[in-house]
């Protein structure tokens, strides 16, 4: 399974008032596990860089006036991206919002949200009421973020990955069944029923020392005949 952890950078908030994406950073998942294939640009806004978003990101008029528009990368991007991977995303509708407003204009086919993984909504439901932005994400899956002074769409996805991955339960989410399931199919290990184990071929030595047991025997012995211990003795 193709999966593709998304982030951009942006003037603003809101496309339809003119802001632009300045920045794509983008990294590929198979079976949710990085490839080491990513997607990143720095994009010409044509238009001058607000100095609230400048203190955000780091990126100037001077950085961004000889990058590409995005007319020029859309082509690309596009064809990272695929036609069926899921993107997963931290606030997915901001980001798809300005992605979609850049490619409807340009001609191409708007995305539809179903293709989303929105990784703050999941962590929503997994952490009701608490922090998930993706510094606090990140503070509680113990992932180091200490490079991010400031926001770097690149960073942040590969960020993202790692949260996304601790937020499904790990790098492979499905290796405890594979586990058990294999144990079945071998009649080692856990059952495939989700029964007890099977007797040891051979019972482990006693740990105990001969005065130990005799201590237990004596202790187990002043309980009266009802006590639970006797079951457990030996002849």
């Amino acid at each position: 399974m193709r999966e593709i952890v998304l982030d951009t950078e942006t003037t603003g908030f809101d496309p339809t008032t003119g802001d632009r994406i300045v920045e794509i950073g983008a990294v590929e998942l198979m079976n949710h596990l990085p490839t080491g294939q990513v997607f990143h640009v720095y994009i010409n806004p044509e238009r001058s860089m607000p100095n609230e978003a400048f203190e955000v990101h780091g990126l100037g008029d001077d950085f961004l006036r000889d990058k590409p528009k995005f007319a020029e990368i859309a082509g690309d991007f596009v064809s990272f991206i695929g036609d069926d991977a899921k993107l997963v995303i931290h606030n997915a509708q901001f980001d798809m919002k300005f992605l979609n407003f850049e490619l409807t204009r340009l001609g191409h086919p708007a995305m539809p949200y179903s293709r989303a993984v929105d990784t703050l909504e999941l962590a929503r439901k997994k952490f009701p009421g608490a922090q998930n932005s993706l510094d606090a994400l990140c503070r509680r899956f113990r992932i180091d973020n200490s490079n991010r002074t400031l926001h770097g769409a690149l960073l942040d996805s590969e960020l993202l990955a790692e949260v996304y991955l601790a937020l499904r339960g790990g790098r492979q989410p499905g290796l405890v069944l594979e586990t058990a399931a294999a144990a079945a199919q071998s009649g080692s290990g856990v059952s495939g029923q989700g029964g007890p184990r099977g007797a040891r071929p051979r019972p482990l030595a006693p740990r105990l020392s001969g005065a130990e047991a005799e201590a237990h025997a004596a202790f187990v012995a002043k309980l009266g005949d009802k006590a639970v211990w006797l079951r457990y003795l030996g002849p």
